[in-house]
């Protein structure tokens, strides 16, 4: 990968990392347009004016567009939440591996403290 691929990944990376802009773009996955009380109340713990601020930002970066009938994910946006489910993806089976490894070294460590007499 070039340095320009890299300020790409790094510029979307960014705006990712902004506080519910992933679940604003999950929120908006399953295709159906939503007004802004009921995105507010799908992703959940988010206040009107940070939700307000993503959807700006969502919207400059061309990932998320508003409509009549409420805020959809564009054709970029959708693409970009499809490969957000390889990443879940990815994300279960880590996790998993994670509990296992995690389970197995719990039950053959040695205790933490030498028995008492």
């Amino acid at each position: 990968m070039g340095a320009k691929d890299n300020a790409a990944v790094i510029q979307l990376f960014d705006l990712l990392e902004s506080r519910y802009a992933m679940r604003v773009i999950w929120a908006l996955s399953d295709g159906h347009p939503q007004t802004f009380r009921l995105l507010q109340d799908s992703v959940g713990g988010v206040t009107p004016n940070t939700l307000n601020t993503r959807l700006k930002e969502l919207r400059a970066a061309r990932l998320v567009d508003h409509g009549g009938d409420g805020y959809r994910l564009t054709h970029q946006g959708a693409d970009l939440a499809r490969r957000m489910t390889d990443v879940q993806l990815f994300a279960n089976r880590w996790a998993q591996q994670l509990a296992r490894s995690t389970a197995a070294a719990g039950s053959t460590a040695a205790p933490a403290h030498p028995p008492a007499h």
